[in-house]
């Protein structure tokens, strides 16, 4: 097998998998390498072979006689025997997802797990993200963020994985169904407060559109309504101020109830524990508050 970067010859791939990106709305938002791999790769393997078809036909690539397989949710443990086979066979294979780039919230994960443990070249083909187009437009800090997919579809997991999300020090991004979107920005406008956000919709499509406001505002304007297309939801980073007196008035309180009925020191040691923190600084603050009073 060729090593990865190696020159091949014309009219040929170096053996292995190719993780294609592919636009996310407007079909001119392919890379020329992208389109170069579609055009000389020896397989195909698409989570929609119609899209991908279609993709290839408005650039003007011939499949030919080349196979061109699904590879999606539900049937990706039939398939993966198949491609693994040919890359077993020193074929080239090219792997795109619906749109955008592959194995981010696509199943091309375990395609490229598998791809790697048996020792075959992988190669990113990098392009459009979603992730990244909503970011950009957003307004929102961008210099730390964090992608959380989607979120669970049931109201009581989806506040729980917010919960968990809620002191991430970064900017979150969420990708979420249109029919769902109504309750989910006021989940989060209940769990993580009146943040900075951006709703952003069929990003690159004829009816782009980003509305920015903060979670209550946008729970608000979604609540009744019906957006169509694909969604990306894009949240700024929590307050650092807000958050450090928000643990303050929890020190404070756990400390108090702990001095209720405890010496200082135990009441010191017992709030140490329960909030995970250290007891040289909870000391010192019960000291604080000793002077206070």
């Amino acid at each position: 097998m060729a090593p990865a970067g190696a020159p091949v010859a014309a009219g040929s791939l170096a053996p292995g998998l190719y993780l294609v990106a592919t636009p996310i709305g407007n079909a001119a938002d392919i890379s020329l390498r992208a389109l170069d791999i579609l055009a000389r790769a020896e397989v195909l393997a698409a989570e929609d072979t119609r899209r991908t078809r279609k993709l290839m036909q408005i650039h003007g690539i011939a499949l030919g006689e080349r196979p061109i397989v699904s590879y999606h949710d539900q049937n990706g443990p039939a398939r993966r025997p198949q491609i693994m086979g040919w890359l077993a066979e020193g074929r080239s294979v090219a792997y795109c997802s619906d749109a955008g780039t592959p194995l981010v919230a696509d199943p091309g994960y375990r395609l490229a797990e598998a791809a790697l443990a048996a020792g075959h070249g992988l190669t990113a083909v990098p392009g459009a993200s979603a992730v990244l187009a909503a970011l950009s437009v957003s307004g929102l800090p961008s210099d730390r963020f964090l992608f959380a997919g989607f979120l669970p579809p049931k109201a009581g997991a989806r506040r729980a994985a917010l919960a968990e999300l809620a002191a991430v020090p970064a900017t979150l991004v969420f990708y979420e169904s249109p029919r769902r979107l109504g309750a989910a920005l006021a989940e989060m406008a209940e769990v993580l407060g009146a943040r900075p956000a951006a709703v952003a919709r069929e990003l690159t499509k004829l009816h782009e559109e980003v509305v920015r406001g903060a979670l209550p505002d946008l729970a608000a304007r979604y609540a009744a309504a019906d957006p169509r297309g694909e969604i990306v939801v894009v949240i700024g980073p929590p307050d650092r101020a807000a958050q450090a007196a928000e643990a303050a008035l929890s020190l404070d309180g756990a400390l108090a109830e702990a001095m209720a009925h405890a010496s200082l020191k135990d009441a010191v040691k017992q709030t140490a524990e329960r909030l995970g923190l250290p007891r040289k600084q909870v000391y010192a603050r019960a000291l604080e508050l000793g002077r206070e009073d």
